[in-house]
């Protein structure tokens, strides 16, 4: 069977909102809360955050997990995710990029990404949920469409597909979990970025530049990330009605 690794990106200099992976939610560091949430996918071998921040490292370490120190340089969080595999002692089969700013995120969604990818030929597979007209329509709300075997064809910014002569399309948004078999991501990482992917600022587009293959795992919805302090007080919100 194939093992799979987590790896949390986290930086402290965000640049809407700077050290969110340190503020609090109910008194843990958001930081604390996706490791949590990280700890019961049960098809993870381990999982590891890896930042640019002691401070960071230091609030992971506290609550008992795991963290790797990488550089400061990096322009994106697969190419920390890169670096921190390098210094991590066994070799994964799959590697798993867990957004570290949703602290909301379902393990199970987690899981089934990771047992679509080991049960199938593609060289990621990711989440994605059905979303409404209305909500196709909002640049910051990435859509994918896909094949008939769940693969995607392409990411957009835009409302795809373009429903013509009032054709009622179906559409999805994409959720930015990815796991990738370790060669893919390897090579994912040494390529330059693409004309689609510069133009729609979406990563995944160099992937499918590049002719990998992307399994897309339908889910119900999206937990909300984190992005902004008005994020931080909604997902407080939520999380003490769960807790009520």
């Amino acid at each position: 069977m194939a093992s799979a690794v987590g790896i949390i990106p986290a930086r402290y200099a965000s640049t809407r909102f700077p050290g969110k992976p340190l503020k609090l939610l109910r008194g843990l560091p958001v930081i604390a809360h996706v490791c949590k949430a990280a700890s019961k996918v049960a098809n993870l071998d381990s999982f590891h955050v890896a930042t640019d921040d002691e401070r960071i490292a230091d609030a992971v370490r506290a609550h008992g997990y795991s963290a790797i120190m990488t550089r400061n340089d990096h322009k994106c969080g697969t190419d920390r995710i890169v670096e921190a595999l390098e210094k991590i002692d066994t070799n994964f089969d799959i590697v798993v990029n867990i957004q570290g700013d949703e602290p909301l995120i379902d393990p199970a969604a987690v899981e089934k990404a990771v047992d679509a990818l080991k049960e199938s030929s593609a060289d990621w597979s990711t989440l994605c949920y059905p979303i409404s007209v209305e909500a196709a329509q909002d640049p910051n709300k990435v859509k994918v469409v896909m094949d008939r075997q769940g693969r995607a064809l392409y990411f957009s910014r835009a409302p795809i597909p373009y429903p013509r002569d009032n054709y009622e399309a179906e559409y999805f948004g994409h959720i930015g979990l990815y796991c990738y078999r370790r060669e893919a991501l390897l090579r994912f990482a040494s390529l330059p970025q693409t004309p689609l992917e510069s133009s729609e600022k979406l990563e995944q587009l160099r992937a499918l530049e590049n002719g990998m293959s992307i399994i897309c795992v339908k889910v119900a919805g999206a937990a909300p990330g984190i992005d902004t302090p008005e994020d931080l007080l909604r997902t407080e919100e939520i999380l003490a009605r769960r807790e009520a």
